[in-house]
């Protein structure tokens, strides 16, 4: 007997209620699914990122043997309050790593503050000749470079004097060395901001305060490593005329008194790994090249004041011996550390290093300031850590008289938590050193 037709409509519309409910029910539990399994995927991928931005805040220490120091955490509301505040200035990834990053432990020196240099100065160069001090040049801010000398006096510990440089000079990222009464400037930036380098040299008779021309390097260069040897003014590395370039290049001319010997520099044994901003020192007639970076920043393409623009740079703690015509490597510093060229002094067989720059932080990629004092002990070849600095600051001009060790300007960082560099100084500070 056939069914009435409200029946099988009635039939039809039974299914399609359950069928609709049969959708639901299954895109809820897709729904909650694909909730789980991003839950999970979230919790790895937050624990992996957690390890892998502490293996790279802390890796520069492990390969060097020291001790990484956590940082301290505490559950007071104001220091909640404080990361809370700090994270909607969007400054959090300072404090998601060690506050202090990359941080050596060391031991606290007796700082003492001495007279501040007449104007602070960045990427400014220093030679001391007995008890005098030689504090050349060297950017104020990004438009505007000083073009004098500063001397100090630490015998009295005054700034008691001031002389302009030839109108010619660079004003930064100089090669500087001295045989105790002539002072040899090598090359450099001239002018503000990111612009070229010059080829151009001078020497300054200390006694008499009269400048002379030297011959011209083959090539500009930016920061080359610089020393006097053997009897010959020897440059080496830097950066090339683009400013970023690393160069290998290593040249060198006979002077004495103060007057170059040859009209030409003459082409020596390469450095092995290019670059600026390394220290450069002469002990038991040997050449020592420590530290640097590749790379740097850079002229805006097509701005008329060459403003600067970031490229990137890899810092690097390498240090090599140049005996003859061989380099030889050396362990490295305890991590990678530039802009060191005029922040080391030698004292009782040992090079000591103030400050610098290391590795970019490994979120921001910020630059990172280095607090620590190094020491390089040369006859076991061997690096420690003997202190810490009032705070980061990079370009130091250190200087020893009297067992006392020295530093004056630079850029500091922004505080005891956040390694960036900030102002530009010319405090002076002097320790007492123990060794």
């Amino acid at each position: 007997m056939a069914k009435p037709a409200s029946h099988n409509l009635l039939h039809h519309h039974h299914s399609k209620s359950n069928w609709s409910k049969l959708v639901i029910i299954l895109a809820c539990a897709a729904l909650l699914g694909a909730a789980l399994a991003f839950n999970v995927f979230w919790a790895s991928s937050y624990s992996l990122s957690s390890t892998y931005i502490s293996v790279a805040s802390n890796w520069a220490l492990q390969k060097s043997g020291m001790i990484v120091v956590p940082s301290v955490r505490t559950n007071k509301p104001e220091a909640a309050e404080n990361e809370i505040a700090k994270s909607k200035e969007g400054r959090g990834s300072e404090r998601f790593l060690s506050a202090t990053f990359a941080d050596i432990p060391a031991p606290e020196l007796p700082w003492e503050q001495m007279p501040t240099a007449p104007v602070p100065r960045l990427d400014g160069y220093s030679i001391q000749i007995k008890n005098l001090f030689y504090v050349f040049s060297g950017y104020g801010t990004l438009d505007h470079v000083h073009s004098h000398v500063d001397v100090y006096n630490f015998t009295d510990n005054t700034w008691c004097e001031r002389f302009d440089t030839p109108k010619d000079m660079a004003n930064s990222h100089l090669g500087v060395a001295t045989d105790g009464r002539y002072i040899y400037i090598v090359s450099g930036q001239y002018g503000p901001q990111c612009r070229g380098p010059i080829d151009r040299s001078y020497v300054l008779d200390t006694k008499t305060r009269k400048w002379q021309s030297l011959p011209p390097l083959p090539s500009p260069r930016y920061a080359p490593a610089t020393q006097l040897w053997r009897g010959r003014l020897h440059v080496m590395g830097g950066s090339k005329e683009n400013r970023h370039t690393p160069g290998v290049e290593h040249w060198s001319i006979a002077v004495k008194d103060g007057k170059a010997l040859e009209k030409k520099w003459r082409t020596e044994v390469p450095i092995p790994r290019g670059g600026p901003h390394r220290a450069c020192v002469l002990y038991n007639d040997r050449l020592f090249v420590i530290g640097g970076q590749e790379g740097d920043f850079q002229a805006k393409p097509g701005s008329p004041i060459f403003k600067c623009s970031r490229r990137h740079e890899v810092v690097y703690g390498d240090v090599y011996m140049l005996d003859g015509e061989k380099w030889t490597k050396l362990p490295p510093m305890p991590k990678p550390n530039s802009h060191i060229e005029c922040s080391w002094v030698l004292v009782n067989n040992s090079i000591i290093i103030t400050g610098g720059t290391t590795e970019k932080h490994p979120v921001t990629k910020r630059m990172m300031l280095v607090g620590e004092v190094f020491k390089f002990d040369l006859d076991s070849k061997t690096w420690s850590v003997i202190g810490r600095l009032p705070y980061r600051v990079k370009t130091t001009l250190a200087a020893l008289w009297d067992g006392y060790l020295y530093f004056t300007s630079g850029q500091r960082d922004r505080g005891p938590d956040n390694p960036q560099p900030r102002k530009v100084i010319g405090e002076m500070w002097r320790a007492k050193l123990e060794l």
